[in-house]
């Protein structure tokens, strides 16, 4: 792991591992004009050894790479490095992107249509929830939780939760910056909800949501990731 000082958008870098031409080049275009530096990898065999060189401050990785594959690249990378990895792929389905997240990518984007900007709002994102991009990584969260009282507040205004509110929202938080799917969060409220399904976490989460929204003046804390499930942005 790097003890290098924390980056901030002007300086962060962000490795490019994507095995066609134009698009880690248009990338690096879109990088270069929101600030960042970038570097760019063709072949998935040369990624550990970049990274132990010079840690990035968030890998763009795509999964279909000569060499090494992506998916094989993070599970590496995840047994030495924390850094960002955000997976670039033209796969589509749910078992791809939930793998991806499991083995320790921290955000998938789909090629399909493919979005240059969104990518880039996804590394700042993605650098802020990490405690870059020139936030202090101790500045104090303004969403506060207390397990043992079963509490939680924004900003010191209490929030008047269900207790399987409290339950997604504790699961959400401790997570916060990562994708729970419909299936990890069943697993917070099974314990006196035994008939809990998919379609009741989406409506308890709706529920969550409307609440924070409405005590954070309409900000977007718990994001929909489609097919995959839910993830809390904030810090």
């Amino acid at each position: 792991m790097s003890d290098k000082p924390l980056s901030t958008p002007a300086t962060a870098h962000v490795l490019i591992v994507e095995d066609e031409p134009r698009m880690a080049a248009l990338l690096a275009d879109y990088l270069q004009a929101s600030g960042y530096t970038s570097a760019w990898l063709a072949n998935g065999l040369e990624v550990v050894p970049s990274v132990k060189a010079r840690r990035p401050d968030v890998v763009l990785l795509d999964l279909m790479l000569p060499g090494q594959d992506g998916m094989s690249v993070c599970r590496e990378l995840r047994q030495f490095s924390d850094v960002p990895v955000i997976m670039l792929t033209a796969r589509v389905e749910e078992a791809d992107r939930l793998m991806g997240l499991e083995i320790g990518a921290d955000d998938y984007i789909c090629k399909t249509p493919f979005s240059p900007r969104e990518v880039v709002a996804r590394v700042k994102a993605l650098l802020r929830r990490s405690g870059l991009g020139g936030q202090s990584a101790r500045a104090v969260s303004p969403l506060q939780i207390d397990a043992q009282g079963y509490k939680a507040s924004w900003q010191g205004v209490p929030l008047d939760l269900t207790p399987i509110e409290f339950r997604l929202l504790k699961a959400l938080a401790d997570a916060r910056g990562r994708v729970l799917s419909r299936d990890r969060l069943l697993d917070h409220v099974h314990a006196d909800q035994r008939a809990v399904t998919d379609r009741a976490v989406d409506s308890h989460v709706k529920n969550l949501r409307r609440k924070l929204d409405a005590a954070s003046g309409g900000q977007e804390l718990i994001r929909s990731i489609y097919g995959v499930g839910y993830r809390l942005d904030v810090m």
